[in-house]
């Protein structure tokens, strides 16, 4: 028999979709897929050259659980150049990509029946791996109308006496939206009032963002002590396969960490370590390239999905997603096929329209769907001309 643990996880359902169109494709069909959530462009050459050299250079050993010390300090460096914080390489622990980041975290604060609060929409994968912890996902709901964003006051109405952890992503997926300074200031007028609370800040779309500056609530001394900085390579270089992540944190949360990976997975790759290292010390002309193509996709995008009728998006100001509203097309069917939900009408997109999305469900707002415009403006054109088709048949 499968354990209690793994019963009580949802499958991915990114993935899945991700699946479904692979499987569709395998059949001929041509298939769009803006259900992926990862960068189109290939790591640049000097971050690869770097890998080269590690391999020639025989780093084929074990790797120290927490990551190599030169990219610990690589780190500590782009935290106070880029961020204006003050770390030292040993609360920099480093993993298998920011997922296993966040989820390190969890497993080492949160216990059966504590409370992590998680602003919704959210990443799937945040209610899964609180699940894993025993702890219990306190969902805040922020819809369109507030571009997705939390209010002071939401988040005061959702502590409890229980409440151990918030989850804060920012630029976020699925929807994209961004914190400003003011509005982080605002979280942390309320946080401040509860010392017991640790914040766990994805900032893994850093570099993907439309409104200049990146904000990190690390910035500010009410709080600083008990934030988690989790963030790592895959966005901002295209370096999701190399799957290097890493956490910022006070001493003690960095000491558990290193405990529990060093029983489970021990150090990343070392190969990839050192990729890392070029990508963070080197020439960062390539991540600037990369976000004014998404952000110039970003305009397309929106500008096509605001002439569909019946749906609502707003204008997100980082990542590569939007998250339209499409409840209107509920209750509607085509050719016997009716809509009852999101999910049903990411399916139906997929197999009717050819073009692969995500249902909104997963991600805790079932109104909705989510796009990933990371792909060629000639792809995001003609799939949001599938889409619009597609809806067009429903009745």
């Amino acid at each position: 028999m499968l354990s209690q643990r793994l019963e009580s996880l949802s499958p991915s359902e990114t993935l899945a979709m991700s699946q479904k169109s692979a499987e569709l494709k395998a059949q001929g069909i041509d298939v769009i897929n803006l259900s992926v959530g990862e960068p189109d462009f290939f790591t640049p050459d000097h971050i690869k050259a770097a890998a080269k050299k590690a391999i020639d250079d025989n780093f084929s050993f074990y790797s120290p659980v927490p990551g190599y010390a030169d990219l610990r300090k690589a780190i500590v460096d782009k935290l106070k150049r880029e961020n204006d914080l003050d770390f030292t390489p040993e609360q920099i622990i480093v993993s298998n990509g920011a997922k296993q980041s966040v989820c390190n975290v969890l497993l080492c604060i949160i216990d059966k029946g504590d409370e992590v609060i998680i602003p919704t929409p959210a990443w799937v994968s945040y209610f899964e791996m609180n699940k894993l912890a025993e702890g219990v996902n306190v969902l805040v709901n922020a819809g369109i109308e507030q571009d997705f964003k939390i209010t002071p006051a939401q988040l005061e109405a959702a502590i409890t006496p229980r409440t151990k952890a918030l989850i804060l992503c920012s630029p976020s997926n699925p929807t994209g939206s961004v914190y400003s300074r003011d509005e982080l200031q605002g979280l942390v007028a309320v946080l401040a009032k509860y010392p017991n609370i640790t914040i766990i800040a994805d900032e893994i779309y850093e570099h993907i963002n439309y409104i200049g500056k990146h904000e990190s609530i690390a910035q500010f001394a009410e709080v600083r002590d008990r934030v988690v900085v989790v963030n790592g390579v895959s966005k901002a270089y295209a370096m999701t396969g190399w799957r290097i992540g890493f956490i910022a944190v006070p001493l003690w949360i960095a000491k558990a960490c290193n405990k529990l990976q060093g029983q489970y997975t021990s150090g990343a790759s070392s190969i990839a370590q050192k990729a890392s290292v070029a990508a963070f010390n080197g020439d960062q002309s390539c991540v600037e390239t990369m976000r004014q193509a998404f952000q110039r996709r970003r305009d397309l995008i929106v500008k096509l999905c605001s002439e569909i009728p019946d749906i609502k998006v707003n204008n997100p100001q980082g990542a590569f997603y939007v998250f339209p509203e499409v409840s209107a097309y509920f209750g509607k069917s085509f050719n016997g096929r009716k809509i009852d939900n999101a999910g049903d009408l990411a399916m139906y997109l997929l197999e009717e329209g050819h073009v692969a999305t995500v249902g909104g469900a997963a991600f805790g707002a079932p109104a909705h769907i989510r796009l990933s415009y990371a792909t060629s403006d000639e792809n995001i054109t003609e799939a949001i001309s599938r889409i619009r088709a597609a809806l067009g048949r429903l009745q």
